[in-house]
């Protein structure tokens, strides 16, 4: 079969996550409207007949001063090293590509097969589609250029077929019905801190992190999943604000994550949510690893 990995790389907020999901048919990797939300490799599973496309959805590439950055940078050099085909996700810019897409574009020398993804086509309403693809193909050396909207699906079939279309032949990495390899521990803790990066926008900075200290999976029928999740901060000032008055702040996030966790175990779930303020957590390499970065 036609089976291989693709790396998903870019800029933060380009839409690398929400392509991930368009392409596999599942809400997998977190996506909100704050840049640098994807701290890890997320890998998604493109199953069909005769084709096995493993996904990596990449952190944004971007200045990494803090060890937490650096460790983001780190995945997608790994994601890279890996890598049958490399999707360099951009967007429509006037000028063409940017500095850091150019960048992007050397760091994937290594990789046999290149796709220049042109993502937020959508937005471009002054500018025939064609004339941008065009533009972009140019300025990366003639390198195979689709433009996709993947909040609409516009070309993203198109961009599916040239991926399977570069796979090498070899056998299936996974079982054909797995969507990624990531347990459902871990997905709980990203649905998590989805929610609360998008209820606290404009609240909190990039300091929560999110630690699964229980979790217990249903057994028999008419069991409950149950889950105890700290919800981790850098200071005391923003533990209130997670909380928030009289405690709304933490109970929206866990109504809206516990949905969201229900709707991928196909059962009830009981969520319990508690916040621990851990200084400095983003600059320190043991609580790092500690909590899987």
């Amino acid at each position: 079969m036609k089976t291989g990995f693709v790396a998903i790389i870019g800029q933060p907020n380009v839409g690398k996550s929400t392509l991930l999901n368009r392409l596999i048919g599942e809400e997998l990797s977190i996506v909100t409207s704050k840049p640098q939300t994807t701290r890890q490799n997320i890998v998604g599973i493109y199953n069909s007949d005769g084709v096995q496309a493993i996904f990596l959805d990449t952190p944004g590439f971007h200045e990494a001063k803090k060890p937490l950055n650096r460790t983001m940078i780190e995945k997608i050099g790994t994601a890279l090293a890996d890598a049958d085909i490399a999707a360099l996700v951009v967007e429509p810019k006037k000028g063409g590509p940017d500095e850091i897409d150019t960048a992007l574009f050397s760091k994937t020398t290594g990789v046999k097969h290149v796709i220049i993804v042109i993502n937020k086509i959508d937005t471009v309403l002054s500018e025939p589609w064609g004339n941008v693809v065009d533009k972009y193909w140019q300025a990366f050396n003639k390198t195979p250029t689709i433009a996709v909207s993947a909040v609409r699906g516009d070309g993203c079939p198109v961009l599916l077929n040239k991926i399977i279309e570069f796979l090498p032949l070899g056998e299936a990495y996974y079982p054909i019905d797995q969507y990624t390899e990531h347990p459902v521990r871990f997905l709980a803790s990203e649905i998590i801190r989805e929610q609360a990066t998008a209820l606290l926008y404009q609240e909190l900075p990039y300091s929560i992190a999110v630690e699964i200290e229980e979790f217990k999976e249903a057994v028999g029928k008419g069991e409950i999943v149950r889950i105890g999740a700290s919800i981790i901060v850098e200071k005391d000032s923003q533990k209130g604000i997670v909380i928030g008055k009289k405690g709304e702040m933490i109970k929206k996030i866990g109504t809206a994550a516990r949905t969201k966790i229900e709707a991928l175990t196909g059962t009830k779930v009981f969520l319990e949510l508690f916040v621990k303020v851990v200084e400095g957590w983003t600059k320190d390499r043991d609580i790092l690893k500690r909590l899987g970065y």
